[in-house]
């Protein structure tokens, strides 16, 4: 699978995605807060947000989500169920449609935000790949989700030029 980056204004944009994984919000008990603020941070820094979904905290539903996403956008971001609740599993689903992980990425996120809170090192987000596209787990608080992903999004372009095929050393 090929993706071809959308011009707007003259400008390349990647493709990316949204997915919140929260009981309360896919129930309508509670406003998704970190989904728009992962959106907008994305919107901001260059890539066009082409889906966002809302999820429960089942492994299968999450499953489903970014396989489905994976077709749609080079970059997927989740937020939520990253933290060590039993209904936390969006780690191991991810796990379980990824074609390969890339650990230092979920290494960076919790390294960066051990700076502000010992918390950090409760977060179990993980970073991997289904066919060309990158798939990143941050947690679901809002400011815990864009300190995340903020700390690894420079690595995303040169990731998905990777993935796209493009190796070349120069």
């Amino acid at each position: 699978m090929t993706f071809s980056s959308t011009i707007e204004a003259g400008v390349a944009l990647l493709t990316a995605a949204v997915v919140t994984v929260s009981d309360s919000c896919s129930r309508g008990e509670r406003a998704d807060i970190s989904g728009p603020a992962v959106a907008e941070v994305l919107g901001r820094s260059g890539f066009r947000v082409v889906a966002t979904r809302i999820v429960q905290d089942d492994s299968m539903q999450i499953q489903n989500a970014l396989v489905h996403l994976a077709l749609e956008a080079q970059f997927i971001v989740t937020t939520g169920g990253t933290g060590i609740a039993v209904r936390d599993v969006t780690p191991e689903a991810t796990e379980a449609i990824c074609d390969r992980l890339i650990d230092g990425v979920g290494e960076r996120m919790r390294s960066e935000g051990l700076k502000k809170t010992p918390f950090a090192a409760l977060s179990r987000g993980v970073c991997g790949v289904r066919g060309k596209t990158l798939i990143l787990n941050v947690p679901g608080s809002p400011s815990g989700a864009v300190e995340s992903l903020q700390a690894v999004l420079e690595l995303v372009p040169h990731a998905l030029s990777l993935l796209d095929g493009k190796t070349e050393h120069t």
